[in-house]
């Protein structure tokens, strides 16, 4: 967990997601995402899921709140929260995998179920969680989800890691477009109708915004 980096300031680290440092310090994510001090941040990245390391996200002061009960009498408080939910679509030759079992598992929980008739999944999580195993096909699939590390589509990191998480392999290339990049934009702009250059174009980062649910 990363100090404020001033007495309002919190810069963002690498492995860290709005759910996250909300849960860590004690606020609704949309206490700070919708804060003003936080609007050109909202400008910049556009959804609260693509905070990029180094960001800066300002944390506002937390209100006192009493509330008058009566002595010798036992009282219950519910602490009111925004549930974090992981949701993902699984495909097959662009098909959906309709109602297919599987398994998720994040820290010592394991969730047993199915995909709904798009082959979505939508799962609540702890704000704080920051990777997750799929398991499909009795176990014979495994997936290391990564959550809360999706970058912008406007950096080339974003760019492939949406190829990547669609199917089309980048070679491992990060935060430039390489050869293994440029052959993946091709192979997913032939697939979508789009036109073939190898280049991220408007049209191919609007296709990748729409499938990359």
């Amino acid at each position: 967990m990363n100090a404020p980096a001033s007495d309002s300031l919190y810069e963002v680290g690498s492995d860290e997601s709005l759910a996250s440092i909300a849960k860590e310090h004690g606020y609704l994510w949309k206490t700070i995402w919708e804060h003003s001090n936080n609007a050109a941040l909202r400008k910049q990245r556009k959804s609260p899921n693509m905070l990029v390391e180094g960001d800066q996200l300002f944390l506002p002061d937390k209100g006192d709140k009493s509330v008058a009960k009566a002595t010798d009498t036992r009282h219950r408080f519910i602490r009111k929260g925004e549930p974090t939910r992981l949701k993902l679509q699984l495909l097959n030759m662009d098909e959906p995998r309709k109602n297919e079992p599987y398994t998720l598992t994040f820290g010592d929980q394991v969730i047993h179920s199915n995909t709904d008739g798009e082959g979505k999944i939508d799962q609540p999580i702890p704000g704080q969680t920051k990777s997750a195993t799929l398991m499909l096909n009795q176990g014979k699939e495994v997936y290391q989800v990564a959550i809360g590390e999706l970058d912008p589509l406007d950096q080339p990191r974003g760019v492939q890691q949406r190829l990547s998480n669609l199917g089309y392999d980048c070679g491992g290339e990060q935060d430039e477009i390489g050869d293994a990049t440029r052959e993946a934009l091709r192979r997913f702009q032939c697939e979508n109708q789009l036109k073939v250059s190898g280049d991220v174009d408007d049209a191919t980062r609007a296709k990748l915004n729409q499938l990359h649910v």
